[in-house]
């Protein structure tokens, strides 16, 4: 977080930025990883323009990696960020229609 205490994105919000903080000081990436996906679920809440982006998963992990001062890796966040997309479409390609 900066230091004279702006909020990185205000959509998403100085809670957020804080939650990322802590998330970052977990050990291991299986700790961090349901963390993660909650972290990335606000993202795309604030930002819902963003689902339609190729790139979405880089400006998640860039976004998540400057909310908590870098400490969160941004390659470990994109990989998150697929996994999720990808159960997300299975998820939806596996409803069956209603007439």
């Amino acid at each position: 977080m900066p230091d004279d205490g702006q909020i990185i994105d205000r959509e998403v919000g100085r809670n957020a930025e804080l939650f990322s903080h802590a998330v970052a000081a977990l050990d291991t990436p299986e700790d961090r990883y349901p963390y993660l996906r909650i972290l990335i679920s606000i993202v795309e809440q604030a930002h819902p323009e963003w689902k339609q982006a190729g790139f979405k998963d880089e400006k998640v992990a860039n976004l998540l990696a400057l909310m908590s001062d870098g400490k969160l890796d941004e390659e470990e966040v994109k990989e998150v960020v697929r996994m999720r997309d990808a159960e997300q479409k299975r998820k939806r390609g596996g409803r069956k229609r209603r007439r």
